[in-house]
This record gives C-alpha cells, sequence and structure tokens, in this order.
C-alpha cells in the first residue's frame, strides 16, 4: 500500500489531486464524494519517507544522521521544510495549572464549581 502512494506522488508530481471514491477492504462498502488527501499524504515520496524514518527513529537526529548519511544541519532543515509545508494541527485549549485555578478561586474570579470543571 505505501507502494501506491509513492506511485501516485510520483505520477502527480506535485499536482493537487482530489480522491472521488474510497473503498474498505474488509466491507467492500464504497463511498464517493469528493476527498482531500491528508497532509502527509500531499508530500513528496521521498518526504514521505523521510518523516516515516524520523518516526522510527523516535526523533532522535542523530540516528537520521546515520541512516541517511547527512549532517545534524541537513537534517534539521529538512525537517523544517518539510514541517513548512504541513498545516499545524489544531489542538484541545491548553488547561490552566492548578495554582492558576486556585488563585482564580481565591480571588473570587471564578466559582467553586468552576475550579473543579477546569481541574477534571
Amino acid at each position: 500500500m505505501a507502494n501506491d502512494w509513492q506511485e501516485l506522488t510520483r505520477l502527480t508530481q506535485g499536482e493537487e489531486i482530489r480522491v472521488e471514491r474510497v473503498k474498505m477492504t474488509r466491507t467492500g462498502i464504497a463511498l464517493e464524494g469528493e476527498f482531500e488527501l491528508p497532509p502527509l499524504a500531499q508530500i513528496t515520496s521521498e518526504d514521505q519517507i523521510f518523516v516515516m524514518a524520523f518516526i522510527q527513529a523516535n526523533g532522535s537526529i542523530k540516528e537520521m544522521e546515520k541512516v541517511f548519511g547527512i549532517s545534524y544541519p541537513t537534517v534539521k532543515n529538512r525537517l523544517k521544510r518539510i514541517a513548512d509545508q504541513l498545516p499545524l494541527t489544531e489542538s484541545a485549549p491548553p488547561r490552566s495549572n492548578k495554582s492558576e485555578i486556585l488563585e482564580q478561586l481565591s480571588a473570587g474570579e471564578i466559582t467553586a464549581d468552576e475550579a473543579i470543571r477546569k481541574m477534571s
């Protein structure tokens, strides 16, 4: 399956593509519509391989130096170049720390119920 994505990436040469049909192999159910590829599937196959290797190396730049035979700055620059192509993921808002919540509670800025909700 990974080779299929790499071949598709090579064939499209960076052109934007849309998937119009998705079939689940186990059930045979197919969905039709217009689906955008996930961001990682939109980067070049070489960059996909680099990202997979980085993950398998547990984020170790030293390991990436060994695997690819490149310098530390080259690994960092390539990771930055790839990261610049990918959108930031949305994440949950940061959770307040307990001392901040307790300060808000003592200052009367929030109720006890709000403090409990924020801490859970």
